[in-house]
């Protein structure tokens, strides 16, 4: 289910997107009704990353604590409180890098695309999350700059870059090296 919605939202944000991009004879006018309001198009810009920053939190957080909540670690109440504040603690100390990668290698955001993107993500990982699925908002995300990349620059152009095929060799291979160390530990810890 996972890679389907991957696949609709990346549909989605590529048409949002090409409505508005390149500016043409056709969206002229949407084009300037909407970048002639840079003030405005900044404080929306903010808006949608708290949006996305409370979308996070009804999810990763969530994924996060989970399993301590799971085990009897922790209740639900002190797990939240405990580990929210390392989100922000890991963006601070080693999100800078992951910042660069999605603002700007892929493809440079402005203040229409990188709002979009936040509405758009954070919008399925609040629905997930009501629904009681774990998502991964990084996924969602980056599917979306990709869309974007490939309005601007094409699907070949934009599969072809360097730092999107590592970005599909660590989706591929993170998962497998989880799985693989997952049953190697249990199995020794049950033997052990």
């Amino acid at each position: 289910m996972d890679y389907l919605t991957y696949c609709i939202l990346c549909f989605n944000v590529y048409h949002i997107y090409k409505v508005i991009y390149p500016p043409s004879a056709k969206n002229l006018w949407i084009y300037e009704k909407i970048f002639g309001r840079e003030k405005e198009l900044k404080l929306f810009s903010l808006l949608a990353s708290c949006y996305g920053a409370y979308a996070i939190g009804t999810n990763n957080v969530a994924n996060a604590v989970g399993p301590l909540v799971g085990a009897g670690v922790l209740s639900p109440s002190s797990g939240l409180l405990l580990v929210t504040p390392f989100f922000g603690f890991g963006g601070l100390i080693l999100g800078k890098r992951t910042m660069e990668t999605f603002g700007n290698e892929i493809v440079p955001l402005g203040t229409v695309s990188a709002p979009l993107i936040c509405l758009v993500t954070s919008t399925l990982l609040i629905s997930a999350s009501a629904l009681g699925f774990p998502f991964p908002y990084v996924q969602l995300t980056a599917l979306s700059i990709l869309a974007i990349s490939s309005v601007k620059n094409g699907c070949r152009y934009t599969m072809k870059q360097n730092v999107v095929k590592k970005i599909i060799l660590v989706w591929t291979v993170t998962p497998l090296i989880s799985i693989g160390l997952s049953i190697l530990l249990l199995s020794i810890f049950i033997r052990g």
